[in-house]
């Protein structure tokens, strides 16, 4: 069986078929549409829930939302170290190793997910503790975690197969898994909610079966790609005590690195709810224009991480260096284009979010600092796009350990001058740590890339 693929074309030195532009948007743009299918189904949840006669029914499926998606980020890095892995392997053109870049982390996902039904009821009673929802709130809450934990699995194991998807090029099959995942979601809300009057009990169902709905397909897109790629189930090889080392070393790394980004948020959120609720409610206004400007710039991110890791599986530093250009002019001209939209449309933006004057006054008054983010947080979400697609994750988890640092000082220092003023310059230094401390780190990458690709073909890494 030949190491390339049957029937894919080589993807060694030298630009992409229609050039790095074209393959960049081709591959960015099912990305950012998939991401724009989240905030719709939140939007969903939130308008059916809020319908019903009680407003404990919003307030439950709020707190069980945010308790899985807490769960659930933190094990993201079954979809991030995937994608790098599978990536190499796509660029190498090392068709066993690449069916094996999905198995490991999927039977990973499945354990893990068996791991959650199984402690369901500690986690449950510790989240609901920590948050203390009050009486009512909470039980409706324990009813929809109780419902929705038995998705874990299926969660899970989509995460890696959507890294799979990506790192492969087929951005068309992850939008399509995002739409049957989110979109299914919204449908069967709707139906068992408004149509059947399932109330907490249909949230819940509906989210597991869409859960379990989107695996099935994952897996089938899977199946399909694995016959067009020739890639062909070796256990000896996913059994390897080298790479099963690497893809624990990978996804450690990468956890580190979400839970420190977590703590970062958490406490801005802290920092600012101190201000009082008007304060509270402008900063969470705000947080959504970067949510938006994040799924943009995310776009940008996985076609870097991508093309890069192809890169770097084909031992090209020439078009290493290429797909990191191409990714990054797109991702600045995102970032640009956004910023102009909050620099001249800010206030009504904020407006649609709000009618209270005193909000609104409050959102205004630091406007200036989330028109500046784009400018500020592109660098960082490219870099952590190359170097997840580099699986130099080391890296990465350095690098946000001491922007989490910088993050601290700056809150410390600047927050007891400035207010609200303070804490968003704090953020600000943290979305520039996170750039400047993996930029130091660029250039060896670039050398390591430089390094493989004089080596023989045959030599190891």
């Amino acid at each position: 069986m030949p190491d390339r693929p049957a029937g894919e074309p080589a993807r060694l030195p030298g630009a992409p078929e229609g050039g790095w532009n074209r393959r960049v948007l081709k591959l960015a743009g099912p990305i950012i549409l998939s991401n724009l299918s989240v905030p719709l189904l939140s939007a969903v949840d939130t308008a059916v829930m809020g319908h019903l006669p009680d407003a404990a029914y919003l307030g439950a499926v709020a707190i069980g939302a945010l308790i899985f998606n807490f769960f659930y980020w933190g094990f993201g890095f079954l979809r991030m170290g995937t994608t790098g892995f599978a990536a190499q392997a796509y660029g190498a053109g090392h068709a066993e190793e690449l069916s094996a870049t999905l198995l490991r982390p999927l039977l990973l996902g499945a354990g893990l997910g068996l791991a959650i039904v199984a402690l369901q009821t500690p986690l449950a009673t510790l989240a609901l503790h920590l948050l203390d929802p009050g009486a009512q709130v909470a039980e409706l809450a324990r009813l929809y975690i109780d419902i929705r934990i038995w998705g874990a699995p299926a969660t899970l194991m989509t995460y890696a197969l959507l890294g799979w998807l990506l790192g492969i090029q087929r951005a068309g099959a992850v939008l399509l898994l995002q739409l049957v995942l989110n979109g299914g979601n919204i449908a069967l809300t709707l139906f068992l909610v408004l149509g059947l009057g399932w109330r907490i009990e249909g949230a819940a169902v509906g989210t597991l079966v869409a859960e379990y709905a989107a695996l099935a397909v994952g897996l089938w897109m899977a199946r399909n790609a694995f016959r067009r790629l020739s890639a062909q189930v070796d256990w000896g090889r996913i059994r390897d005590r080298a790479r099963l080392a690497a893809l624990f070393r990978v996804n450690a790394d990468i956890f580190v690195r979400t839970a420190c980004l977590q703590i970062a948020f958490g406490l801005f959120a802290r920092t600012g709810a101190q201000f009082g609720e008007t304060t509270l409610a402008a900063n969470a206004i705000l947080l959504q224009f970067q949510a938006f400007l994040a799924y943009g710039l995310d776009g940008f991110a996985h076609a870097v991480e991508v093309l890069a890791g192809g890169a770097v599986g084909a031992r090209s530093r020439r078009a290493f260096r290429s797909a990191v250009l191409a990714s990054t002019f797109w991702a600045a001209a995102c970032a640009g284009a956004a910023t102009l939209v909050f620099l001249l449309a800010g206030p009504q933006l904020v407006a649609l979010f709000t009618d209270l004057p005193e909000v609104r006054a409050a959102a205004l008054a630091v406007l200036p600092w989330v028109v500046a983010s784009p400018l500020v947080s592109i660098w960082s979400y490219q870099l952590d796009g190359i170097f997840i697609g580099a699986t130099r994750t080391g890296a990465m988890r350095n690098a946000m350990i001491l922007s989490l640092i910088g993050f601290v000082i700056a809150e410390r220092l600047l927050v007891p001058l400035y207010g609200n003023d303070g804490l968003w310059a704090a953020f600000l230094v943290f979305m520039a740590m996170r750039a400047l401390t993996l930029g130091a780190f660029y250039p060896a990458l670039e050398r390591s890339v430089a390094r493989q690709a004089r080596r023989p073909s045959g030599q190891a890494a």
